[in-house]
């Protein structure tokens, strides 16, 4: 009994050191604290941060920040936000307002610097190489609140770009410093630690921006999609990124975030993979960092004489009052909204990781002293606070005016969503057609992808109908298990065409998602007999898909729309999905058109990733397959007899795009439109007397 007595009060001493009671305990944690929180309507983040605090070393000491495991989940969590923030950044956005991510990192590098210097040089008192080292640490931030805006579906907003990018910018910039700092008190510069650097940002860049592109294409063009291999992968390559960059003396959040890049165009942000990666990072590698950066403050500090309190609010107000200063000087220049101001400066307003290590790197060199070393946990601190709340705040107010925007029209109720149908005619070949429809599918929908199937209207009718359900279950398991939503549906009918216009109707679906026909020359053959009929009978928009490669390996969307193509109902509705598929994807779109249907398209608000080319010559329209590379994925928006952006050569080009193009991705659209003789009756209504 004795010796049970002494291994309990063993395991139960302080700080812990069973490993797993201390995972149990910071799962407790990660469990508990948003649901409390919640009911006070607090930031998770605040809590968890909060969290570290009491059961850290200088708190209850329950867990010591130094023990190996917790260390190792630190430092996971903080490459993992780091690598998200990469493979979720809209990079034809990126792109687009380049320049504005480098007005913005140049502002909230040079302002925190310049604001800082002399507070920290005559206010405080400290020479001139320990107030530029502290005035930098200013310019550095850790993206700690970037989960609020994953979370609530805005991380592609453009304000959020532009934050991500000038963070990059200035963090290298920082990072930069901190190893000429470093190198300096080590015993000067010298032009062989320059010559290291250069060439080891070279050599990574080349590795992760060139060669890891090509490996990952390879990789998931023939991994097993069911299996986790795939997810194995990606961390894999962050982390060896991460180990790369650290050995040329950069951080290894670089690396992480330069694997976000390389990755971003072959993860698309509706796959399951993405799933995956955001699952286990805001489940737990996320947290246990947020709790190991509150565990690093002490708020004892405080109690050493009002010399650490004065630096600790000095250091935090200049740090604030220069990353809004740098915010609101964006949103000058850009003419931001002040919500979008709020967003940019909570974002960009916490200091942590790379914050820390300057001030470490300060503090061992005898550069600076205790009072800067303490003040800077406090302000890391109330710098996470501050931006948990600015960013909660800003993205909700976002993420609301997003939510308010028009729907597809529907019906009522829940079906006032967008429904996506699939008709399945080969249960053992769905994959292309249901990824696609679930890069087209919105986000704000609730209703599930649904997998049709129509067999024959016979005795065997009930027997196929359990087969082909047998045949897609293991397909729907593995679609539920990553949080795809997929149902199937299953009807009889004597015409397949007919079951399918029907079912359509009556699950009210605003897309219809087919395969091609057949091979070159089976169209004009299949087309009377299927899809034609399903055109004339069903008032639906309708892709008609051949993708025969993985749609990550596209890098181009080409898309060719008839004259009088912005006149028809579904016009919004391609346009709006061309541009979701371009950005889910990352690749630019060459709008080959009527310039009249360019310049409508360039009025939409999510018309950022095209290009526009004119295009009128449809006496021969397949002049335009010059301008068709061999990665890229063909678009052709057509049109029925009888519809007004009909022109008769639309009957015959999916069957030459197909002999000129056998092996690209195509899709045929056939918008939700008007009768041209509806639309002359409507006309003859308003205009004769």
């Amino acid at each position: 009994m004795e010796a049970f007595l002494s291994e309990l009060q063993h395991e139960f001493t302080l700080p812990f050191s069973n490993p797993v009671l201390i995972f149990a305990l910071l799962l407790s944690i990660v469990l508990l604290a948003p649901i409390l929180l919640k009911r006070i309507n607090v930031p998770s983040i605040i809590g968890l941060i909060v969290a570290g605090v009491i059961i850290g070393p200088h708190g209850l000491n329950w867990i010591n920040n130094t023990h190996a495991g917790v260390e190792m989940f630190s430092t996971i969590g903080l490459l993992y936000i780091m690598f998200i923030v990469g493979l979720e950044l809209d990079l034809g956005e990126f792109i687009l307002h380049k320049n504005r991510s480098l007005a913005f990192g140049f502002y909230t590098f040079v302002i925190p610097l310049l604001v800082g210097y002399p507070v920290c040089h005559y206010l405080l008192g400290y020479s001139a190489d320990a107030s530029f080292l502290t005035a930098s640490m200013f310019s550095t931030h850790t993206l700690v609140a970037y989960p609020i805006v994953s979370r609530m579906g805005i991380a592609r907003n453009q304000a959020v770009a532009i934050t991500v990018g000038g963070t990059i910018l200035t963090d290298t910039a920082v990072l930069i410093i901190l190893a000429l700092v470093l190198s300096n008190s080590n015993g000067g510069l010298d032009a062989g630690f320059l010559i290291k650097l250069l060439l080891s940002l070279l050599l990574f860049s080349l590795i992760i921006f060139l060669i890891v592109p090509r490996i990952a294409k390879w990789f998931f063009k023939r991994a097993t999609p069911e299996k986790y291999s795939t997810f194995i992968f990606v961390l894999f390559v962050v982390f060896s990124a991460g180990f790369l960059v650290e050995l040329g003396g950069i951080e290894p959040i670089i690396g992480a975030f330069a694997a976000g890049l390389a990755l971003n165009r072959l993860i698309p942000h509706s796959s399951a993979l993405m799933n995956r990666i955001e699952f286990f990072g805001n489940a737990l590698f996320i947290p246990i960092f947020l709790i190991s950066v509150g565990m690093l403050v002490d708020i004892s500090v405080v109690l050493n004489g009002p010399r650490t309190l004065i630096v600790a609010l000095t250091l935090t107000l200049m740090a604030l009052v220069g990353k809004w200063l740098a915010a609101w000087a964006t949103q000058k220049t850009f003419r931001y909204s002040n919500t979008q101001r709020n967003l940019i400066f909570g974002l960009s307003s916490s200091h942590a990781a790379a914050t820390l290590a300057i001030i470490l790197v300060g503090y061992r060199a005898d550069l600076l002293d205790e009072y800067i070393l303490n003040g800077t946990i406090i302000l890391i601190l109330l710098t996470c606070i501050v931006a948990s709340v600015f960013t909660q705040r800003a993205a909700k107010k976002i993420a609301i005016s997003e939510e308010n925007e028009p729907l597809i029209p529907s019906s009522m109720g829940v079906f006032a969503q967008e429904k996506i149908l699939v008709p399945i005619a080969n249960p053992t070949n769905i994959g292309q057609h249901v990824e696609l429809a679930l890069l087209l599918k919105d986000k704000k929908s609730v209703n599930p992808v649904s997998l049709l199937g129509v067999v024959p209207n016979n005795q065997e009718a009930e027997k196929n109908i359990v087969s082909f359900r047998k045949q897609l279950q293991g397909f729907v398991s593995r679609a539920t298990a990553a949080e795809v939503n997929i149902d199937i549906i299953t009807t009889i009918d004597h015409n397949p065409a007919d079951g399918i216009v029907r079912t359509a109707r009556e699950t009210m679906s605003d897309i219809v998602i087919l395969g091609w026909p057949g091979k070159a020359g089976l169209w004009d053959k299949l087309l009377g007999e299927k899809v034609d009929l399903i055109i004339k009978n069903m008032d639906k928009n309708l892709f008609v898909c051949h993708v025969e490669r993985n749609l990550i390996l596209n890098k181009r969307i080409v898309v060719v729309s008839p004259p009088l193509a912005e006149k028809e109902d579904g016009f919004g509705l391609w346009v709006s999905k061309v541009s979701k598929l371009s950005s889910e994807l990352s690749i630019p779109v060459l709008h080959l058109g009527h310039p009249e249907t360019q310049k409508i398209i360039s009025g939409q608000k999510k018309s950022g990733n095209f290009i526009f080319q004119p295009f009128v010559d449809w006496s021969n329209p397949l002049s335009c397959g010059d301008l068709i590379k061999k990665d890229d994925l063909i678009i052709l928006v057509s049109a029925h007899v009888g519809y007004i952006s009909h022109i008769p050569v639309l009957e015959s080009l999916p069957t030459r795009l197909e002999n000129r193009f056998p092996h690209h991705n195509r899709i045929v659209v056939y918008p939700k439109q008007h009768l041209a003789d509806q639309l002359l009756e409507t006309e003859d209504h308003i205009f004769i007397p």
